[in-house]
């Protein structure tokens, strides 16, 4: 997928690109999701086009603890749409209402505050700051710890009223 090839995705993602993957190899490591049972990893499709503009995955997958991972990944070109916000909140719901998790969280980099502000519209809360969580080109960058529980999210489906914050 394109996204995994552009720098600027790389960045926003934390991703150091060791040049390891061409689009090969790409393919090759998509067909081996299948395999994994502690994730699942989604194509987000724009509708009015047809063309994947990206992925959305629930990973890292803690049945003790009815909780997972959060991540997304969309092509350049695409931000800005809302079509990334509708992907979180599509698989964010489908945790929830279809695997019966109690937990979803992620953790977003200090350089990123258009995928922040999307999580927020969602319902994602804020829990803490990751100091100098990644190196990128030198710099130290923060990770912002977010959240969203499964009563917050039935409370308001995704669409939450306050950003960055649960609905009372």
């Amino acid at each position: 997928m394109p996204m995994f090839l552009d720098s600027e995705a790389s960045r926003l993602t934390g991703s150091h690109d060791d040049g390891a993957l061409d689009e090969g190899g790409i393919g090759a490591w998509y067909d081996s999701r299948q395999e994994q049972d502690d994730r699942l990893d989604l194509a987000v499709v724009d509708l009015a086009t047809g063309n994947v503009i990206g992925e959305a995955v629930l990973n890292e997958w803690d049945p003790g603890n009815e909780s997972c991972s959060f991540r997304i990944c969309l092509v350049p070109g695409s931000y800005g749409s809302g079509l990334g916000t509708e992907a979180t909140r599509l698989l964010v719901g489908y945790g929830f209402e279809r695997l019966g998790l109690h937990r979803i969280s992620l953790e977003v980099y200090a350089f990123n505050p258009r995928a922040r502000r999307a999580y927020e519209k969602v319902g994602f809360v804020a829990e803490g700051v990751l100091r100098d969580a990644l190196l990128w080109e030198g710099e130290r960058v923060d990770a912002t710890v977010m959240s969203i529980l499964a009563p917050e999210w039935f409370q308001h489906g995704g669409r939450s009223e306050k950003p960055g914050h649960a609905s009372a």
